[in-house]
């Protein structure tokens, strides 16, 4: 008998997968020629139910059959059952089917009361409907099943992946229902924090309590767990994240719930757990004076324009309607993408036709063309993003450096000032505070070049913005963890104590435009980063997050090794956002001020002067000299014997 089935299985799944690929057209023929046999042998079940036996062709029957059939093809095409998709069956066709059949049941008892055909139980006006809505009902679950849950299931080879789903309500019902359709997934129960809903079965689905995830994941050697509560707030999601960082186990997770379009979830919605769902910090919404107040009306130029920070400000800020947005970009395919993004956004209409967008390439290092850009634009606003920001390349190409951050401050900053603009703001880093690299000791400078212009009585508004690490920017070792771990690692990391403050790009960039609108001349604004991450946690959560383990001497059979390669040149172990101390709180929960100490011009001004004129000769001994004097903070001696060294 197994091996007739075993020639007979190939030949049923090769008919059922040319059903499924046959068109439209021919689909729709083939479910309404179902329909109409189900219509006739709902009328023949009826009768016999009615007069206690079969009979299948007298005049009462056949009548019957002609009107039923006529009916039904008239009312179903009406009420649309046929512009339904089988697979997506749900609740509202089922009971779209019912109406339906209750109105034939209408037709047919009009026709019985008219008595025009004689022997027509009138009970037959109630039967066949309630038959005929059942066996449709059930022709379209059976369907389902064989033609896609089923079919599913044999067309995939391979291991499937056991998976449970977070959260039994509404989105995570309609994840399970996507799933039947995935041959590769096999949904092997909910997970969810409501103790009503334990031990209760969601379409054969168990739900289990939420306590110890871990038991049951191991328990059921479950493969990949989908996160499936999309109206959550950040910090609820971080929490919710933290239950699975120690094991070993795939997490996907549905996006908020704004970012799904149309309200429907799928698989396609899944994507992998990202660094923002551990931060567990929710935006604070903007004040909309603040944003629009250097911004809206204005001319704006944007230094860097290309750049992590810069190409999002440009983003925001053109939702602002400024007049003009100058784009300064040294780099010509950096500069090529954000004009393109802005054009392409203006076409569609998200942006407002009366911002006009320039793009302009050059280094504002360079002295000519500094005061080309501010003499041909002078803006109104200008934000300052422009710099090199890699501290190991900066600390390798001192002079490169050096000249492109304080001296490209110095330029933007000093042009500002001569043509008027009103509003100046830089971009700066906690790598500025007590600095043990180049790139962090330059950005002081810069900090201090604004500071003292401002301290000479400067026509000028100069603010400063200070942050940490921004997700996705060039260099952040989040996208290199997530490609080590996909090549099958190891994770490389400088060392296991190392900790770092972390935020969203598109929140920095708008804090960043908050800040600046605050200034009333010279201070530091600090941005709130929430609490620092130690970088091992968060090799050790990404791998566990993708469902391997890490290899250690506790699990030397796990998948992925974490290896410490020693701090590069110029970096710490912990940075940090203030100089001085009690920092002063603003209008914005999310920006405090700086109390720091700074030159005054006249003295920083020769210092500049002579370290203009040791970058010019390429002197890197005398540049690091001069810039240990400007930031006593800065080990400048250490860094040139590491410099000798290498």
């Amino acid at each position: 008998m197994s091996s007739m089935w075993n020639i007979i299985e190939p030949t049923i799944f090769a008919v059922l997968r040319y059903l499924v690929g046959v068109g439209r057209t021919v689909k729709l023929f083939l479910v309404m020629a179902n329909d109409a046999l189900l219509c006739v042998i709902a009328v023949w079940i009826a009768f016999s139910l009615r007069l206690g036996e079969w009979v299948l062709s007298s005049r009462a029957v056949l009548a019957v059959i002609a009107v039923s059939l006529a009916a039904w093809l008239t009312i179903f095409t009406l009420s649309g059952i046929y512009r339904s998709v089988v697979r997506f069956m749900g609740a509202r066709t089922m009971v779209n089917i019912v109406t339906s059949c209750m109105m034939i049941g209408v037709v047919l008892a009009l026709v019985s009361l008219a008595n025009f055909v004689p022997s027509v139980p009138r009970t037959v006006a109630v039967i066949q409907p309630l038959v005929f809505s059942v066996l449709l009902i059930m022709s379209r679950l059976v369907a389902r099943y064989v033609f896609f849950d089923l079919l599913n299931q044999k067309s995939f080879f391979g291991q499937r992946q056991r998976v449970f789903i977070y959260g039994a309500g509404s989105s995570g019902r309609q994840l399970a229902l996507s799933l039947r359709y995935e041959g590769n997934m096999l949904l092997c129960g909910y997970l969810d924090d409501d103790a009503r809903m334990a031990g209760k079965h969601l379409d054969g689905a168990r739900v289990y309590k939420a306590d110890n995830v871990a038991e049951l994941i191991d328990r059921h050697e479950i493969d990949m767990v989908l996160l499936a509560i999309p109206r959550i707030s950040r910090q609820e999601r971080e929490k919710l994240v933290r239950k699975f960082e120690d094991i070993s186990v795939r997490v996907l997770t549905l996006p908020a719930i704004s970012n799904l379009l149309d309200g429907s979830i799928s698989v396609g919605d899944l994507r992998e757990i990202e660094i923002t769902d551990l931060l567990g910090r929710d935006p604070v919404p903007p004040n909309q004076h603040l944003l629009h107040k250097t911004v809206t009306g204005r001319s704006v130029m944007v230094t860097g324009a290309g750049g992590s920070i810069g190409s999002e400000l440009c983003r925001q800020i053109s939702q602002l309607e400024p007049t003009d947005i100058i784009l300064v970009e040294m780099t010509e395919h950096a500069l090529y993408l954000i004009e393109g993004e802005l054009r392409e956004a203006e076409k569609q209409g998200m942006l407002s036709g009366s911002v006009a967008i320039h793009a302009e390439l050059g280094s504002i290092a360079d002295h000519d063309t500094a005061r080309r850009l501010f003499d041909r634009w002078k803006p109104a606003t200008v934000f300052h993003a422009a710099a090199y920001k890699h501290v190991p390349l900066v600390e390798e190409n001192v002079i490169a450096g050096m000249r492109n951050n304080i001296l490209g401050t110095l330029q933007c900053a000093l042009h500002a000032d001569r043509v008027g603009v009103q509003n100046f703001i830089l971009v700066s880093t906690d790598k500025a505070v007590r600095p043990t690299n180049v790139m962090g000791a330059s950005k002081r400078v810069c900090e201090l070049i604004l500071q003292a212009l401002n301290g000479r009585g400067s026509g000028t508004l100069f603010a400063i913005v200070r942050f940490g690490n921004v997700l996705g920017s060039s260099g952040s070792v989040v996208p290199r963890f997530q490609r080590q771990i996909r090549q099958g690692g190891p994770v490389t990391l400088t060392h296991r104590d190392v900790t770092r403050y972390f935020m969203t790009i598109p929140e920095a960039a708008q804090l960043v435009i908050q800040a600046g609108a605050m200034a009333e001349g010279g201070e530091v604004y600090v941005l709130d980063m929430g609490q620092p991450i130690r970088i091992y946690d968060l090799a050790r959560t990404m791998i566990n997050l993708s469902g391997l383990s890490v290899r250690d001497a506790a699990n030397p059979d796990g998948d992925i090794e974490i290896c410490e390669i020693g701090l590069r040149k110029g970096e710490k172990l912990y940075e940090e956002l203030l100089i001085g101390n009690s920092p002063r709180p603003t209008d914005h929960s999310r920006i405090m001020q700086a109390r720091e100490a700074h030159i005054d011009w006249p003295i920083l001004n020769n210092y500049l002067h002579d370290l203009q004129d040791v970058l010019s000769q390429g002197d890197r001994e005398a540049s690091l000299v001069i810039l240990s004097m400007l930031v006593p903070e800065y080990n400048g001696s250490q860094a040139r014997r590491s410099s000798n060294a290498a």
